[in-house]
């Protein structure tokens, strides 16, 4: 069956053809060196100086596609006791929030030989077009076989298309959230295909008082900077931006108002901004909080910035409040936090802890809560594990032999 796509962003063409075997010149290998050679020009043009003052975030994307840690990801597929293959054919859905996920998710199921659609959505904002034009600039000098099974393409919602692509593929990468998960299920797999989603996730951050105290200003402020990359990239709506930040310590009142005064300025040097239709979507869901006594105290200093003091760790917000939008909370120790993770937990940043700390939580949450646990400034920095994936195999399938 061919489906015409209107939206075809990344290969030429218009025609997708769901039933047509594979060409043998067109199968590729787990590293294939043609994959591996068009990532890497990928990353060149995205590591260029002016791509990156325009969209700085796609530098940690290019830094990602180096050869360095492409070899590193090849290496992570790699087994001794099986023989390691592509999966064969995967559909990604990746979601609107967050401009650069689609890369990540398609940039390492290439990596193990896959053949792809990436649909993307027609809401993605100007760093997805600038990925894009990337992609074909790079594609003009690839080998061809990149271009006839590598596509990126958009359409609305057309039930149709997403029934057949779902039947073509082996594996579909679902992003976006609950909402996004459970509609895009609604179209069967093949018998033999699979999904891995990505739903709904809640992050965090934690800030060591004692910690913080005994940090020096420069290593203060730093923290303050990565955690400020963390929350205001993707206007706090990312799945690993943190919502609530947790002061573990006692009598945490001036590290909480150090930290918010250096927010100030660090967002206004870096030139983040929060529009005033957001700071006003911000003080009615603040305020709704504290209707129903989840919050006992609130502070405006600007419009990039809302503070708001948590009447018990329960009452953390799970859901997306604004961009700039910071409930706190005091507990004695992380372990005091244990009991509020949850499946739904994904990345806990963190600053001021002591190794055996972070050790002791992470032994203490086994598993039933809690995917990354990262210092400030790393929470948006894509990894192989991701949401307790080991991607990298989840893109591969294994063939035993015994002899």
């Amino acid at each position: 069956m061919k489906h015409s796509v209107n939206g075809v962003r990344f290969r030429f063409g218009a025609e997708i053809d769901l039933t047509a075997p594979a060409r043998p010149e067109d199968r590729l290998t787990v590293g294939d060196p043609r994959v591996v050679d068009f990532l890497s020009k990928l990353a060149r043009k995205l590591l260029a100086p002016a791509v990156a003052r325009r969209h700085p975030e796609l530098g940690s994307l290019g830094y990602f596609m180096r050869p360095a840690e492409l070899t590193r990801a090849v290496t992570r597929m790699r087994r001794e006791d099986a023989f390691v293959f592509p999966r064969g054919n995967v559909f990604h859905v990746p979601p609107a929030n967050v401009d650069t996920i689609f890369v990540y998710s398609w940039a390492l199921s290439a990596l193990a030989g896959n053949h792809n659609v990436v649909r993307i959505s027609e809401r993605s904002a100007t760093a997805a077009d600038t990925i894009l034009e990337a992609l074909n600039a790079t594609l003009a000098d690839a080998d061809p076989v990149i271009g006839r099974t590598q596509r990126m393409i958009t359409y609305g919602r057309d039930d149709a298309v997403t029934a057949a692509l779902s039947q073509w593929c082996d594996l579909r990468v679902i992003w976006g959230g609950d909402a996004a998960v459970t509609t895009i299920r609604r179209q069967p797999l093949r018998p033999s295909g699979r999904d891995l989603t990505f739903p709904d996730r809640t992050s965090w951050a934690a800030l060591s008082v004692a910690g913080w105290r005994a940090a020096d200003p420069a290593a203060r402020r730093q923290a303050v900077v990565g955690f400020s990359n963390d929350a205001y990239w993707f206007d706090q709506a990312a799945c690993s931006s943190p919502r609530t930040v947790f002061l573990v310590g006692a009598n945490s009142e001036d590290v909480r108002e150090e930290f918010l005064t250096l927010l100030l300025d660090v967002v206004g040097q870096r030139g983040w901004e929060v529009d005033a239709a957001m700071a006003v979507e911000k003080r009615v869901n603040a305020y709704g909080m504290a209707a129903t006594g989840a919050v006992t105290r609130m502070d405006f200093p600007a419009n990039t910035v809302t503070s708001m003091s948590l009447a018990a760790v329960p009452d953390a917000p799970r859901h997306w409040i604004g961009a700039g939008a910071f409930p706190f909370a005091e507990v004695g120790s992380l372990l005091d936090l244990v009991p509020a993770m949850n499946r739904q937990d994904q990345t806990f940043s963190h600053f001021g802890f002591a190794p055996e700390e972070l050790q002791a939580f992470a032994i203490a949450l086994g598993g039933r809560g809690v995917d990354r646990i990262v210092p400030f400034g790393q929470a948006l920095t894509f990894g192989a594990i991701w949401d307790g994936y080991d991607l990298p195999r989840e893109f591969t399938r294994l063939t035993v032999l015994q002899n």
